[in-house]
């Protein structure tokens, strides 16, 4: 196989760099390591050869193929002996005015045709290569780490890159085995971007004191699906790195309400509270094991009350089947009776809402969540309101539990939990294609592979249908009054005319 790039450097030689460097060897192009801190690339080599011996011992690789691989890495000490590369990999520090020494450097010391590349995650590509003489050379790679086993990579266009650039970084990270998607030159590229809901909008769910970190966590995983909690995810990552991009993107974006950081993460971060690395963040950490609260006791009142649904009620024939198929008594008539518990299932509003509008009595309605198919979920969520009486809500909770499925009782809020984080995930995404930053299949690819979702978000948004996502979207912005839940216009016309958000304009 002819290699599309046969020599090749990556300067930095963090663990980033080393991976890089690693599935670019594996590839069979010739790599070169280059570390302003002296004797740091001879000892990212020796460890990326460690590295493949480790998986020679594992029987994943042969003798010859690491005996191979070794021999096309080359620690060197200096940019001059960079000459002769067709293509360098920037992986440095993410401070922009070391990125452009170290390109001003490489530009006086490299040849015309050298590709620049920068594997930065959060930088304008477009300045980075501002100054240049050749910018048109120059575009992100953007790995994610862990480099072998994160098989995704973002190539970025800036402002003045030749497309025959991108083109060949895209055939390069195929040889590599990644899956390559192209992003124009914004805050965040694709994936950071379309990250941003899910954190952000978990916090200000926090934020409002609708439910403790590890119920929003259980939620989104057993209700939605997703592999890890918003506050998990965040304990893993560090909140010393999550916080300041969420404040970067939010920045670069002019203070764009939807990406709005929360003064939650702020004031951890200063407190040194970060998550694993620092042996507490939204959980504390004993052993490396997250020490997480017991779920709530469900309630076992001596009897349950009847159930009645109103007429008018979202989702009611559903309501009803669940209600029904858990042995309750229903109520038909066009009013409850005295005694009965009041069960409603809002779409984006939250239980005070339906119960004012429905004049319906407060101290006796609960709503569920259903947004989820029941079938297709591990939870239940329930939300009182500020006037339910303990005695619904456990009657309430007991009820929803009496099969064994797991139930979060939760205060009150537009939208619950799974239908704000989701909303926001689609509505992002889908503003990602209105504003033509990838195209619609490469979004859904980089999010799949690099945020592990249980689907590509706009995928998310078919399953649930893009008008129940409209619909959660304007009746949260009624509760809050806040620009952050207005809808993407992609999704405004794609709903209003039934069509798939993946759907392009002709």
């Amino acid at each position: 196989m002819i290699v599309n790039f046969s020599r090749l450097a990556v300067v930095g030689t963090g663990a980033m760099g080393r991976g890089i460097a690693q599935i670019a060897a594996q590839a069979g192009s010739e790599v070169r390591l280059l570390d302003a801190a002296p004797g740091a690339a001879s000892q990212a080599a020796d460890a990326i050869r460690a590295q493949w011996q480790r998986l020679a011992d594992k029987g994943r690789l042969t003798p010859e193929q690491v005996a191979g691989f070794a021999a096309r890495l080359k620690p060197v000490g200096s940019a001059a002996e960079l000459a002769g590369c067709d293509l360098v990999i920037e992986a440095i520090v993410e401070r922009l005015d070391a990125k452009r020494a170290l390109f001003a450097e490489l530009e006086r010391t490299l040849g015309t045709d050298t590709v620049l590349a920068s594997n930065t995650s959060s930088l304008s590509v477009t300045a980075i290569a501002a100054g240049l003489a050749h910018p048109q050379r120059v575009a992100g790679f953007h790995f994610f780490n862990p480099v072998p086993l994160m098989k995704v990579v973002e190539v970025v266009s800036g402002f003045r890159t030749d497309p025959a650039v991108c083109a060949r970084l895209r055939e390069y990270a195929a040889q590599m085995g990644h899956r390559a998607v192209q992003a124009q030159d914004t805050p965040g590229f694709i994936v950071n971007h379309a990250g941003r809901a899910y954190g952000t909008e978990a916090l200000r769910i926090a934020g409002e004191g609708v439910a403790d970190f590890a119920t929003i966590d259980r939620v989104l995983t057993d209700q939605a699906g997703f592999r890890l909690g918003p506050f998990e995810l965040l304990d893993l990552t560090g909140l010393d790195v999550s916080h300041p991009v969420m404040e970067s993107i939010y920045h670069q974006y002019y203070e764009e309400p939807r990406y709005r950081p929360s003064v939650i993460a702020a004031q951890r971060v200063a407190a040194g509270v970060l998550g694993r690395k620092s042996g507490e963040g939204f959980y504390r950490y004993v052993d490396g094991v997250a020490q997480r609260p017991p779920e709530p006791t469900v309630p076992a009142p001596a009897t349950l009350p009847p159930v009645w649904v109103p007429a008018r009620a979202t989702r009611r024939a559903e309501l009803l089947r669940l209600v029904h198929g858990l042995g309750a008594t229903l109520e038909s008539g066009a009013a409850p009776s005295a005694g009965a518990l009041i069960v409603v299932a809002p779409l984006g509003f939250d239980v005070t809402t339906v119960a004012a509008v429905e004049r319906l009595d407060p101290t006796r309605t609960v709503g569920i969540d259903m947004l989820v198919d029941d079938v297709a979920t591990r939870r239940r969520v329930l939300a009182t309101n500020p006037a339910t009486r303990p005695d619904m809500r456990d009657a309430a909770h007991a009820l929803f539990a009496r099969d064994g499925k797991a139930v979060s009782v939760i205060r009150d809020s537009g939208g619950f939990i799974t239908q704000r984080v989701v909303a926001s995930i689609v509505n992002i995404a889908a503003d990602i294609c209105q504003q033509r930053i990838c195209t619609p299949a490469d979004l859904e690819t980089a999010v799949t592979l690099g945020l592990g979702y249980p689907q590509g978000p706009l995928a998310m948004g078919d399953l649930y249908g893009p008008t129940s996502i409209l619909e959660v979207l304007f009746n949260l912005q009624t509760v809050y009054g806040d620009p952050r839940y207005r809808p993407s216009p992609w999704l405004r016309r794609r709903g209003a005319l039934g069509l798939s958000l993946k759907h392009e304009d002709e």
